[in-house]
């Protein structure tokens, strides 16, 4: 096989560079888009100075093959729209004390799967671009990526370590692994995900009623009763949060509160409080921390509804000493 030439030089540098940012590993496609040949890939694995990871990509070094380059090239075996995918997308994305026995990687629903002695490459209905980090190797973001590696997980236990870790360590938040887990409509393991991140929530939990309640004062509108008794057709209830003058109730919901043994006993307390004429808003935490304008908003909207203006409120609230 011939040495390499000066003509040689310019692509096969291009190519160094850009594997360096891949762990070493470039794809047959990124190759040839580059300018070097078939010929001259042979060339460089003949002569021991690359060698072939599977049939789509070439390893442009002849040491041990790194985390990040085992990354890559499963990958590249995968195919265009592959991905990283559960515990090996958190691997990549930074997660530590865990280690992957065998690289996973998703792909779409009827693309096709090439095989892979080395690395888990299968189809699920799961996928989506959405999903997907835009920088750096393809791999699902830590959130959806932490719920997946939890329901793919070979014991529960597994699952349960896979999610607290992925918060534990600032990957995800609780509640950003909370909202993924809303999305999983039918699995085996979805009510062990909710319970888990039902305690992560919990234990994360800075943004309390008493917090909420400062924000309402802080936005004009009047502090609200808190966990207010009532007894209704049904039973007792302790509600949330309580403006009994204006006949306006709001209950903030947990993630818990999304469980089927939740959905009944919610309804039957939400429309008890109805029929008895009150108002009632429900505000879901996750909704609080990512869209607090919004649900705040239709709190003083309420508030609103039945005093005409916010100062209206305050002042039946705090109302002022007469002079004189």
């Amino acid at each position: 096989m011939p040495a390499t030439t000066p003509h040689d030089l310019p692509v096969l540098l291009a190519a160094r560079r850009l594997a360096a940012d891949q762990g070493g590993v470039v794809s047959r496609r990124q190759l040839y888009a580059l300018g070097v040949t078939r010929w001259q890939v042979r060339g460089q694995v003949a002569g021991g100075r690359w060698r072939l990871v599977g049939d789509q990509s070439v390893c442009l070094h002849n040491s041990t093959l790194s985390e990040a380059g085992h990354h890559w090239a499963a990958v590249f075996q995968g195919g265009p729209r592959a991905c990283l995918d559960g515990a090996s997308a958190l691997v990549a994305g930074g997660l530590q004390r865990y280690v992957v026995d065998r690289v996973r990687v998703s792909v779409p629903r009827g693309a096709r799967v090439r095989r892979s002695p080395r690395y888990d490459i299968r189809q699920t209905r799961r996928w989506s671009a959405t999903d997907v980090v835009p920088t750096g190797v393809p791999r699902t973001r830590p959130a959806t990526a932490a719920v997946r590696a939890a329901l793919w997980a070979a014991t529960d236990r597994q699952a349960a370590y896979l999610l607290t870790l992925t918060v534990q360590q600032g990957l995800a938040t609780a509640e950003q692994v909370g909202e993924e887990a809303l999305r999983v409509r039918r699995d085996r393991r979805r009510a062990l995900v909710q319970q888990v991140v039902g305690e992560l929530l919990e234990g994360a939990r800075t943004l309390d009623e008493a917090a909420i309640v400062r924000e309402l004062v802080r936005r004009g509108l009047p502090a609200p009763a808190r966990q207010v008794v009532r007894r209704g057709r049904n039973g007792r209830y302790v509600l949330d949060l309580c403006w009994p003058e204006h006949r306006l109730v709001v209950e903030v919901d947990g993630i818990q509160h999304a469980w089927v043994d939740h959905v009944v006993g919610d309804a039957v307390r939400q429309n008890d409080l109805v029929l008895s004429g009150d108002r009632v808003l429900r505000v879901p935490m996750l909704g609080l921390r990512l869209q607090p304008d919004t649900f705040y908003g239709q709190i003083e909207q309420a508030l609103l509804h039945r005093t005409g203006h916010a100062s209206d409120v305050m002042r039946a609230e705090h109302p002022l000493p007469r002079s004189g």
